[in-house]
């Protein structure tokens, strides 16, 4: 029986089997664990994880919150100062996970194929925001809170206004320090 299970063993770990990625996202308000889609929605999270790679998210901030829909980051400096991207990644929307509470989505323009650096974090069901849900391309999904919702509620929480052209700017800067993979 030993032997039986040892092989089981072996072989599940030899079968592809992957561990889905995480990673951390470190903010001036605490951390956010996050597992992401790998095997549902791939050239997403790739793109993603080249933007983690390359340290791009450091000193980012969550420039767009809006309490009971979303926070925002992944692009703009503590000054509002766009950071350069690459080109923009292919919708995959259609085959990702719904826009519920603690779920990643690519931030894109009203072109569904236009999502570079950005993302959102759902702070409530977003059912709207689903590929569909109005008719056509929705907003890709690539991953979900682990851990750190608490903090999601806390910078979803903060003070914000208008500056200049943004709309719904925290007041005081929520920096993201870091992301970084954890496995």
């Amino acid at each position: 029986m030993r032997k039986f299970l040892i092989t089981c063993s072996a072989l599940l770990a030899l079968s592809g089997f992957a561990q889905a990625t995480e990673v951390n996202i470190t903010t001036n308000k605490g951390d956010i664990r996050v597992e992401l889609y790998d095997e549902v929605v791939p050239n997403t999270v790739a793109n993603f994880l080249r933007y983690v790679d390359e340290g791009f998210y450091e000193g980012t901030i969550f420039h767009r919150v809006i309490r009971g829909f979303m926070i925002q980051g992944g692009g703009f400096d503590s000054n509002l100062g766009r950071k350069d991207v690459h080109q923009p990644i292919a919708y995959e929307g259609y085959n990702s996970p719904a826009n519920n509470r603690g779920t990643l989505a690519m931030a894109r323009t009203q072109a569904p194929d236009s999502a570079t650096s950005q993302f959102f974090i759902n702070h409530v069901d977003n059912p709207f925001l689903n590929h569909g849900a109005r008719g056509g391309a929705g907003y890709t999904t690539f991953g979900h809170v682990i851990s750190g919702l608490d903090v999601v509620d806390s910078i979803a929480g903060v003070a914000v206004s208008n500056v200049g052209p943004y709309q719904n700017v925290p007041s005081e800067p929520v920096v993201i320090e870091s992301i970084t993979r954890v496995n």
